[in-house]
């Protein structure tokens, strides 16, 4: 039997296992750390920061982060969301993302984020407005790189899941962007049934399956019913302040 481990998140006592990260036991306790590049199912890798908390004062990605017995972790704090705001609007402006005319509009992580922050325009940074191809190659799959948050979760669920590789990184800075291991998407094994395919492994506009397209009318798509991260907020779950 795994050993209990007890901590506090924002004052919340919270008992989780051994070998844990923070989020794990935040998600079983009810409380919801958000987060963009992490996804049920893939191995956290730490690298969107929008699930940063302070544990015992220091800064630490709670995807990866184990528990500790007695730690204080902070998550709603003014100082951590102001944080997550600013990530969040800086992908806004990195990227091309025309919210109302997008495919994923209404399922988009990023723009349901953008909302749970409370983030109605992104206009604090100057838009970069990139030029990045769109490959509309495959008969079934269209990837449109101008939506790519560069989360990694098609990449490792291709590799570690589909056993392919479709899906890896080229460039490096600003320029780093998804490309896939052909002379374009047509041209490798990518197919439908694919993990990396899957509608919930990207959490943007990136990988669209064709002929799908808007077929959730306005209204009863994922977030228009339920905000980012009420799955996992269940109050009857959470623990009574100590």
């Amino acid at each position: 039997m795994s050993e209990s481990v007890v901590f506090k998140i924002d004052g919340v006592e919270v008992t989780g296992e051994a070998g844990q990260t923070i989020m794990q036991a935040a998600d079983e306790a009810g409380i919801y750390i958000p987060r963009l590049c992490d996804v049920e199912g893939l191995e956290p890798q730490g690298s969107c920061r929008v699930c940063t908390v302070k544990v015992n004062g220091r800064t630490a990605a709670a995807c990866t982060q184990p528990i500790e017995s007695g730690a204080e972790v902070e998550n709603e704090t003014p100082e951590i969301c102001n944080w997550r705001s600013s990530i969040v609007r800086m992908l806004f402006h990195e990227g091309n993302h025309i919210c109302p005319v997008c495919e994923a509009s209404g399922r988009c992580e990023l723009q349901a984020m953008g909302y749970r922050l409370g983030i109605a325009y992104p206009t604090q940074y100057p838009y970069l407005q990139p030029v990045r191809p769109v490959d509309a190659s495959h008969p079934d799959i269209l990837l449109d790189t101008n939506r790519c948050i560069r989360c990694g979760r098609c990449i490792q669920a291709s590799k570690n899941i589909d056993g392919k590789s479709v899906f890896g990184y080229v460039g490096r800075g600003i320029n780093k962007r998804v490309s896939v291991n052909g002379k374009n998407l047509a041209a490798t094994d990518a197919h439908l049934d694919d993990k990396a395919i899957d509608l919930d492994t990207c959490p943007v506009g990136c990988i669209i399956r064709k002929r799908l397209g808007y077929s959730t009318p306005i209204g009863q798509r994922q977030f228009d019913l339920n905000p980012i991260g009420t799955n996992i907020e269940k109050p009857e779950s959470k623990q009574e302040e100590s």
